[in-house]
């Protein structure tokens, strides 16, 4: 059987890539600016992370129930990030097609960036099967169908044309400054970050790095590559019940509340 997203979407070495994802989104002012202005993602990380990957699973994996629930809880917390456009911003709202847009492309490319690293490439049908569930996460919020481009090639064109175009401003940098860098949090959660950060790093354009003052040279590279080619040795040996554990945990938690 082709694995789609049911079969890829539980893999817990996605995390991997949070970071990646949420600078990548912040960079976009459109995204970033409500972040930064309507948002304690940086006072409570853990449950914006966890708050977004429930949806995902619940979207991927959940009950008819599990879904209308995280669909509410999306639609509560989005109904006040908005502001009108003014001398000093072009306005943002969360409900706003593009930047919905934005969001899941940048958590598919961030999956098949991992998936790859760790698994070697896709085949052709997989990435397609992949590539259109993947379309599911914006369209059951507000994203119209036909905004996700229609199949891979032109998602690349318009991935690479966003991602040139992507600088971090001063309140993105807050943010993920706040972000890698937090004060307070379990002792675990501060401990692991300098990895995070490293991950991060070494996950993100050039460009983008460097935009958000993430030091990097040949010889984080260097590790960087090696980290990766170990994990992909290792990670796919572990059983699956500790592989798919986040995704256990999150959708069990969504049925507790």
């Amino acid at each position: 059987m082709v694995p789609g997203l049911a079969d890829i979407g539980a893999e817990g070495i996605l995390l991997a890539g949070a970071g990646r994802a949420i600078l990548l989104q912040i960079a976009n002012p459109a995204v970033g600016h409500g972040v930064a202005e309507h948002s304690h993602f940086t006072e409570r990380p853990l449950d914006r992370l966890r708050g977004t990957l429930t949806y995902v699973y619940a979207i991927v994996y959940g009950t008819e129930g599990q879904v209308a629930a995280v669909r509410r809880r999306v639609n509560r917390a989005h109904a006040p990030v908005q502001r009108a456009p003014d001398e000093t911003s072009n306005g943002y709202s969360a409900y706003d097609a593009d930047s919905q847009l934005w969001v899941v492309a940048t958590l598919y490319d961030t999956a098949v960036t991992i998936f790859e690293r760790v698994y070697g490439p896709l085949d052709d049908e997989t990435a397609d099967l992949m590539y259109r569930d993947y379309a599911k996460l914006g369209t059951a919020l507000q994203l119209p169908a036909e905004l996700w481009p229609p199949d891979r090639a032109a998602f690349r064109v318009y991935w690479n044309s966003r991602v040139e175009s992507l600088t971090a401003d001063d309140a993105a940098v807050r943010v993920a400054h706040g972000l890698l860098h937090p004060r307070g949090g379990p002792l675990w959660y501060r401990a692991v970050m300098p990895f995070a950060r490293f991950l991060t790093a070494g996950l993100l354009p050039d460009h983008l790095r460097d935009g958000f003052g993430l030091p990097w040279s040949a010889s984080h590279g260097r590790r960087f590559d090696f980290t990766m080619k170990c994990t992909a040795v290792v990670y796919p040996r572990l059983p699956q019940r500790i592989r798919h554990w986040f995704k256990n945990y999150c959708l069990g938690q969504l049925d507790a509340a």
